[in-house]
């Protein structure tokens, strides 16, 4: 895991109990790679993984606290984070 990803990891585990670390890795992975392909879709220059940390950590300081209840209304995305948090 690189340093960008540790950062927002730890920031997530301390915004929301809630889900696991494996859970928290999971979600920061997934909304760099939302924000990067975004971007790149709309045709922009990338701007780097300090703008896309910007980013991400800005989502997570808005939403990290209810990301969990995100799988409620999303079961697109219930494989990639209902996990057994025992087994982790």
């Amino acid at each position: 895991m690189n340093d960008y990803h540790e950062r927002l990891v730890k920031l997530l585990l301390e915004k929301n109990e809630q889900i696991s670390p494996k859970q928290a890795l999971t979600w920061v992975e997934l909304m760099w790679d939302d924000f990067e392909t975004t971007a790149a879709k709309a045709g922009r220059d990338y701007l780097g993984s300090e703008m896309t940390e910007r980013i991400v950590r800005q989502w997570i300081e808005n939403y990290g606290d209810r990301l969990h209840e995100f799988i409620a209304k999303n079961p697109k995305y219930q494989h990639f984070l209902n996990q057994d948090k025992s087994s982790l």
